[in-house]
């Protein structure tokens, strides 16, 4: 048992004075402004927490790698490293995001990644997220053309049966030919389609949706941007209130005014903060292959060297700092970094702090740094 004094959560819009107590992996209380409600018997450990705030571990739906490891190495060690980056950055759960490669470096990497399940030395690993092969060429982004192709239903097949379940959430640019029919294939075996890496029409959305396709893979970014006369895949998907849509909050990736927009319309509920950080996080600048790619970090910002943005360097507490920066209240923030892509994901025992859910916790400070991790009721940091 632990009781984890002195903090602040947010409760219905409000930052208050709190007590919680943890019991195994579970949430056992949470006492508002005073400690009347605990009993002699809570024995075990007490950990101050020095007024800051504590938040409900984060979720980051996509990311690629960090500290130097890319989880396309096919290792157990670079998903073990990402597991670790993840905790000390105040992410408890994560989906091993792929990109897209040839089927064998992508079988070899789910088997890793079944491997490190269950044993994750830091933040646990929630399912795989596969972004491609199955994109669209004309806004491939940093992907690697030379992988990129056509959606294959005996291929994807193949892929589930290796993963036993692990995929959650699936990348795709539904315009290509066979597109539609693998989402609706996805569809029914339960996983996210999103999309992304798509050149789709505002119909051609639109029938996605219809089909069974529900999210938006770094939004904004490799899709056509709003015309007036061609509204596309972005307007179809934010004018669709069962859609929600990812946003790399980073300064670089979505100008301040398009965060503030997202939120406006989607609200806190449909809108999910992630890193799709490369191995460089957490690193620095410098020169890195990524997906087949020579990439350079400059200011933390990673291009290819045609200048193409390819993935991002920041964090996820970052990422909420950012996001509060722009404008963005603090609970919603915590929200779309938690709660939602919880909720997206199926995992309602994650992702708040309430009685009854699993301690998954964060302690951060007032400049957003991570002081202490707490990943099933176990102190991580």
């Amino acid at each position: 048992m632990t009781v984890i004094k002195q903090v602040k959560i947010i409760q219905e819009g409000k930052v208050v004075a709190a007590t919680v107590v943890t019991k195994g992996k579970w949430i056992q209380q949470v006492l508002i402004n005073d400690e009347t409600g605990l009993s002699d018997s809570h024995q075990g450990d007490v950990v101050d927490g020095g007024n800051q705030l504590l938040i409900p571990g984060m979720i980051d739906v996509h990311i690629h790698g960090a500290h130097n490891f890319d989880m396309m190495d096919g290792t157990v060690e670079s998903i073990q490293a990402v597991s670790r980056a993840c905790a000390e950055t105040g992410c408890t759960s994560f989906l091993v995001t792929s990109v897209s490669s040839s089927l064998e470096a992508l079988l070899k990497m789910i088997e890793q990644t079944k491997k490190v399940v269950g044993k994750e030395e830091g933040a646990k690993i929630a399912g795989i997220h596969l972004e491609g092969p199955y994109l669209n060429v004309e806004k491939k982004g940093m992907q690697n053309p030379a992988y990129l192709r056509h959606p294959n239903l005996a291929e994807m097949a193949a892929i589930f049966e290796v993963a036993e379940g692990l995929i959650k959430m699936v990348t795709i640019a539904p315009e290509l030919p066979g597109g539609i029919e693998l989402i609706e294939w996805l569809k029914a075996k339960d996983v996210v389609v999103a999309i992304a890496h798509s050149n789709a029409t505002y119909e051609e959305a639109q029938v996605a949706f219809s089909k069974g396709a529900s999210h938006i893979t770094h939004c904004f970014n490799a899709m056509p941007g709003i015309h007036h006369r061609a509204p596309g895949l972005v307007t179809a998907a934010l004018e669709d209130d069962d859609v929600s849509v990812q946003a790399i909050v980073d300064g670089v990736h979505l100008h301040p005014g398009i965060v503030r927009l997202l939120h406006k319309i989607k609200g806190a509920d449909k809108m999910v903060l992630t890193t799709d950080a490369l191995q460089a996080m957490g690193v620095g600048d410098g020169d890195y292959l990524f997906g087949g790619h020579q990439v350079t970090v400059k200011e933390g910002v990673a291009r290819l060297q045609d200048g193409t943005l390819a993935s991002s360097t920041v964090t996820m507490n970052r990422s909420l700092q950012l996001s509060t920066s722009f404008g963005i209240p603090l609970e919603d923030g915590i929200q779309m970094a938690a709660k939602t892509p919880a909720m997206i994901l199926g995992k309602a025992e994650v992702g708040q702090i309430k009685e009854g859910l699993i301690a998954d916790l964060v302690l951060i400070d007032e400049s957003f740094n991570v002081n202490k991790t707490w990943i099933d009721g176990r102190l991580y940091c």
